[in-house]
């Protein structure tokens, strides 16, 4: 057997064994947090180190969503997702196709503006905006706490979306100019329909920073209880003595699993979303 038969002979056999290491290693805390979520209290207790529950019981869920409040929390926090989403799309699609298709001066200068914001730590910017914020009247607000999230997201998601945007052939732009569009035109009826897996990708970037930030969240928005997000919620659970485990389980299961049905739901188009740009040529 010559060198290239026995290696990808060897790359066959251990394929399936890495993935399958890689699922494992990946989904279990996941699914192990599940089991916990739907063990009784008293279970776990007398059996701690047991994975599968010997009756399955959604009070926990009952206990977060209710008693705990994070179906209000969830509220908040889908308004201030969705809503960040929803504009820093509506800012980045034209930006990011100016820094791709248009000739300006200081054109490359700017592109590499954008992601200087992210030379900065989030907590070196936590202090001013808290201060500006304050004098503003929109501490405790959700309005602006999604602009703080706005300002986070869009400088990376013009970079992505430009580089998609270049992949895009000019013939099919030129070709609609010809056929009488203006440039609002073309990038509404040829350039997003040709770019649903990036702006899936960028958008569930988006949705994913707004959902799970803390920081400023915790900053912004401690002293308005009501106004809470989920991970705001989830810290109080896990930061208080009289929770069970199993409610503190309950209550990352509430905050993961979204993102989780999102991520499987566009899987294709996000896979495509980012790797688009890789190769030119």
């Amino acid at each position: 057997m010559s060198r290239d038969r026995f290696e990808r002979a060897l790359l066959r056999a251990l394929r399936p064994l890495v993935i399958a290491f890689l699922f494992v290693i990946t989904a279990f805390p996941f699914f192990y947090m599940v089991m916990l979520s739907v063990r009784d209290i008293q279970e776990l207790i007398l059996e701690p180190g047991s994975l599968w529950p010997n009756a399955i019981t959604l009070s926990t869920y009952a206990d977060v969503l209710t008693r705990q409040g994070f179906l209000t929390f969830m509220g908040n926090s889908a308004i201030i997702a969705v809503s960040s989403v929803a504009v820093t799309l509506a800012i980045s699609i034209p930006g990011a196709y100016a820094v791709a298709r248009l000739r300006f001066f200081g054109r490359r200068q700017v592109h590499f503006l954008f992601l200087a914001v992210y030379l900065f730590p989030a907590i070196v910017l936590a202090i001013p905006l808290f201060v500006l914020f304050t004098m503003m009247g929109l501490r405790g607000s959700l309005p602006g706490l999604i602009l703080v999230y706005i300002a986070q997201t869009v400088p990376v998601t013009v970079y992505m979306l430009r580089n998609y945007f270049e992949t895009v052939p000019q013939s099919v732009e030129e070709a609609a100019a010809i056929d009488g569009c203006s440039r609002v035109e073309t990038i509404w009826r040829v350039v997003l329909p040709l770019s649903k897996p990036a702006l899936l990708a960028t958008g569930l970037y988006a949705f994913m920073i707004a959902w799970n930030e803390f920081l400023f969240a915790l900053l912004f928005l401690v002293e308005r209880r009501e106004r809470w997000t989920v991970s705001l919620g989830l810290s109080q659970l896990a930061g208080s003595i009289e929770i069970p485990t199993t409610v503190l389980m309950a209550g990352s299961v509430v905050l993961t699993l979204p993102i989780v049905i999102i991520f499987f739901a566009g899987e294709r188009l996000l896979t495509e979303g980012l790797t688009a740009g890789a190769e030119k040529g």
